[in-house]
């Protein structure tokens, strides 16, 4: 059973992005600790789920596409116009100078904000659609079929017929 969609629950969902903790339960982390990152895979990488409650962190492949895309790059992309608004105005700076001055801070931005974004989208994601792991591996709300005893085909999964060959004898 998913809690109502009230301003608290959403608040709540909302906080515990910011702390990087699982939105479901806010007991986990959604990421490796960051003194604990040794590549930036690692950084950039959130785990498979909470292990407290068992909520999938991504429920298909490509999944925080929309969080890079629109959550991490789209708060880059106003910080960058914020940076040059105040440099244009204040300023009298080369173009280079002006580029360099712009794209430096935003690129840190976004390397340090990408897990953030991404719990963000996470939170707000359950918040609209919620889930819960089914016990299957794939993350998803797919129900799982118990392998048969004799071996064969699973029930419930379409048995494609041989195609006839097309070879003549």
């Amino acid at each position: 059973m998913t809690e109502p969609r009230t301003a608290a629950s959403a608040w709540r969902h909302f906080v515990r992005a910011l702390r990087l903790r699982c939105p479901s339960c806010g007991e986990k982390p959604l990421f490796t600790p960051w003194h604990k990152v040794r590549r930036p895979r690692d950084w950039m990488t959130p785990l498979d789920g909470c292990p407290k409650c068992g909520y999938p962190y991504e429920r298909e492949p490509g999944y925080f596409l929309m969080s890079i895309w629109a959550v991490n790059y789209g708060f880059g992309s106003i910080l960058g116009l914020v940076i040059y608004g105040l440099l244009e105005w204040k300023y009298e700076l080369p173009v280079w100078q002006l580029i360099a001055a712009v794209l430096t801070p935003v690129i840190a931005f976004n390397i340090i904000f990408s897990r953030h974004a991404k719990a963000l989208f996470l939170a707000f994601d359950l918040f609209f659609d919620p889930h819960r792991r089914d016990g299957g591996d794939d993350g998803g709300n797919k129900p799982t079929l118990p392998p048969p005893a004799d071996g064969g085909v699973p029930r419930g999964e379409p048995v494609i017929p041989a195609t006839p060959s097309t070879h003549v004898h």
